[in-house]
C-alpha cells in the first residue's frame, strides 16, 4: 500500500529466512530490500514492462543495512520503504522492517538506486511522470 509516498509490504518470516543462529540471515534483508522496492515500483505503475517501454531500468549502486533486533521464525514483519532523496538519475530509498506484534524495528537501511538507459547502460534522467509517482518523504514524515 502507498500512503503519502511510503509503501508498506507484509513479510512472514519462514524457515528459508533463518540461519544457523536461529534468526533471519543478514543477506535476507538485502533481498527483501530489493523485493519491496520492486513491489513499490509495480504498485506505482512502473513494473518491468513499463520500464522496458521507457527503455530504462534501475540498478543498485550501494546498500546499507543496520540490524536492531533479531527477527525469528514465524514473525510477521511490515517492510516500509520510501524515497529520501531523488537526483537527476538516482534515488536514495530508505527501508524499515518492523515486527507487527510489538512494533519493534528489527532492521533499517538504505539503497542508492541509479536509473539507467537499457541500451547504453549509462545513467538516464528520471522522467517527470515517474518523479510524480514517487514523492520524496521528509524525515519527519517517515515511519
Amino acid at each position: 500500500m502507498i500512503n503519502s509516498g511510503v509503501y508498506n509490504h507484509p513479510i512472514e518470516v519462514t524457515k528459508a529466512h533463518i540461519d544457523v543462529n536461529s534468526h533471519v540471515n543478514n543477506v535476507v534483508y538485502v533481498q527483501w530490500m530489493q523485493d519491496v522496492a520492486y513491489s513499490h515500483s509495480q504498485a506505482a505503475g512502473y513494473d518491468n514492462q513499463a520500464l522496458e517501454e521507457l527503455g530504462s531500468t534501475w540498478v543498485i549502486r550501494s546498500h546499507f543495512v543496520r540490524y536492531h533486533r533479531p527477527a525469528l521464525l514465524g514473525d510477521e514483519l511490515i517492510a516500509h520503504t520510501w524515497l529520501k532523496n531523488i537526483k537527476r538519475a538516482s534515488a536514495l530509498r530508505a527501508y524499515k522492517f518492523v515486527r507487527a506484534s510489538d512494533k519493534a524495528v528489527v532492521a533499517s537501511g538504505e539503497s542508492d538506486w541509479v536509473y539507467i538507459d537499457r541500451n547504453t547502460g549509462r545513467p538516464k534522467a528520471i522522467e517527470d511522470e515517474m518523479l510524480e509517482a514517487f514523492p520524496v518523504v521528509a524525515d519527519q514524515d517517515a515511519p
